[in-house]
């Protein structure tokens, strides 16, 4: 190497890759800026809304911010709703009336806002839940005002807020034992149900899989049907009432047909099988109809079915009826409840094609049985009311009515 010439290091030159540094969280600054226009255009929705949508602001960094100065009229201290310190505005949602005329201008002015700036939703939906799981903070009239507005944002179905999310913190046992989400969910159940149906409250409510627990917004001491539609009654809130009456006749429902389901597979006696039916019905007060058509159901779910065999069908289903006619006959009592099993059957028959040829086989069986009374037979063969396959079956069950008037005119 010449002396002239500098020395150099061999090998490859590697290019140090530049990081991106991210500007420090600046909440306060931000808080700061929202709260000023809210002050500049003195609380008008339409005026901040512009500027707001005008504004570099980084909403993307710092929307939870945005809305608790939304909600509060200024940011809150981290993990906490207590309010920071730094300017705050009289214009938010938790300063105003709890009124619907008051507060729904801020939910539309919020479904604008989302409707620029979709990816907020996520925002809005991280400070709904971190004030409902923080209800015992706040003062009554201000859970009021919550509650009035989460009516509002799901009545007005601002833009993808998710039920199951939101009500989730609803569920925490120390906000249900103190009374507070028990008032909460009444005002919010209120407010909704003026604009929208039963049906749509409920499609909220199993979204966020809280249908069937109307019972659970109550205190455990109160965690009863008659608590529940003595609350509800006095709310001004029969559909709910009615509502969970529904349910809970369902549910009891289930409960005596998977008893006596049991029970003949297991081929118990048909007095004990009584027994059960007798208490089920005395402890949830089933109409006598209800219990028939319940029976039959039953009865018929237990058939050991045959695919194609025709004749194997027959004879299970008839054998069915024979085994256990002292059942059906300890509840059909009367005309009334007999010519309800012979629609049910008929029903059955017409819906079920394995079914349909055995109508008259099957109403002759439980003639035979004691089940069904001549009078009974006659009547629906002459005024039966429901037409499912009616015009089959009643030409069917000809020459068995014939044969029944025939021996009535021999006696």
């Amino acid at each position: 190497m010449s002396s002239k010439e500098k020395p150099t290091l061999g090998g490859t030159r590697i290019k140090t890759r530049k990081r991106n540094i991210a500007a420090p969280l600046d909440p306060a600054a931000f808080s700061d800026a929202v709260v000023q226009i809210y002050l500049d255009n003195a609380g008008d929705l339409e005026l901040i809304a512009r500027c707001i949508e005008s504004s570099d602001l980084n909403f993307s960094r710092y929307g939870d911010t945005f809305f608790e100065v939304v909600f509060r009229g200024t940011r809150t201290q981290p993990g906490t709703i207590k309010l920071d310190e730094g300017e705050r505005h009289p214009y938010s949602i938790f300063d105003c009336e709890p009124s619907r005329e008051v507060i729904l201008p801020s939910v539309i002015y919020i479904q604008k806002l989302l409707r620029r700036r979709p990816f907020l939703i996520k925002s809005l939906e991280n400070v709904m839940q971190k004030f409902l799981q923080s209800l015992e903070l706040f003062e009554q009239d201000e859970r009021k005002k919550l509650a009035i507005f989460t009516a509002l944002a799901f009545s007005q179905k601002l833009s993808g807020l998710p039920p199951e999310t939101v009500f989730q913190p609803l569920l925490k046992d120390n906000l249900i034992e103190k009374g507070l989400v028990l008032s909460f969910i009444t005002d919010f159940f209120k407010e909704y149900l003026v604009d929208n149906s039963l049906d749509d409250l409920i499609a909220i409510l199993k979204r966020a899989k809280i249908e069937d627990s109307l019972m659970g917004f109550f205190p455990s001491a109160k965690r009863t049907p008659e608590a529940l539609s003595e609350h509800f009654t006095k709310e001004g809130l029969l559909l709910l009432v009615e509502y969970n009456d529904k349910k809970l006749f369902e549910v009891k429902l289930k409960e005596m047909k998977t008893a006596i389901t049991n029970q003949i597979s297991e081929a118990a006696d048909v007095a004990e099988v009584i027994e059960t039916v007798k208490q089920h019905v005395k402890d949830a007060k089933f109409p006598d109809i209800e219990v028939v058509r319940i029976l039959w159901d039953v009865l018929m779910d237990a058939v050991q079915w045959s695919g194609k065999n025709q004749q194997q069908n027959a004879n299970s289903a008839l054998r069915q009826v024979k085994t256990w006619a002292a059942l059906l006959s300890a509840f059909c009592t009367s005309g009334k409840l007999e010519l309800e099993l012979i629609y049910k059957v008929q029903v059955q028959c017409y819906e079920d094609a394995k079914l349909m040829k055995l109508f008259p086989e099957i109403i002759r069986s439980l003639y035979d049985q004691d089940v069904l009374a001549e009078d009974t037979i006659l009547h629906w063969f002459r005024k039966g009311t429901i037409s499912k396959g009616r015009q089959t079956f009643v030409k069917s069950l000809e020459p068995f009515v014939k044969w029944l008037e025939e021996a009535e005119e021999e006696e």
